[in-house]
């Protein structure tokens, strides 16, 4: 898991929920230091759902639970080419899903992806 770009917690649960911040299509560079991958959207993009599965798996899910998320798009022209990529990830029972055009993101980013996953746990 790559380290956070400021001072948030990148995943947390509550109770059967695990909620994401948003994650950027960011990678560590050799120090440690995220740093957007090249490619513009659709690459930050994939980079983006990879930083979200990865958080994710902290707490025991996947993708597949996911079962909500919000965009943050810099560029909505660039929506349909989202929604392309969208599908490798989200084949079956997709998300719920809100797409935001926003003015800017952290470190440039052009994308921002935010999940909310239901994974029922032992009782209690």
């Amino acid at each position: 898991m790559s380290p956070t770009i400021g001072p948030y917690s990148p995943v947390r649960r509550v109770g059967d929920w695990v909620i994401t911040s948003g994650q950027v299509g960011a990678a560590p560079d050799e120090s440690g230091t995220p740093v957007l991958v090249e490619g513009g959207t659709i690459a930050q993009l994939h980079q983006a759902l990879q930083n979200v599965a990865s958080v994710l798996a902290v707490e025991g899910a996947t993708l597949a639970d996911v079962v909500k998320t919000t965009l943050y798009l810099v560029d909505m022209g660039e929506f349909a080419a989202v929604n392309s990529t969208w599908v490798e990830y989200f084949t079956e029972n997709r998300p719920t899903r809100s797409a935001v055009a926003v003015a800017a993101l952290p470190i440039g980013a052009r994308i921002e992806v935010e999940a909310w996953a239901y994974v029922p746990g032992p009782e209690r």
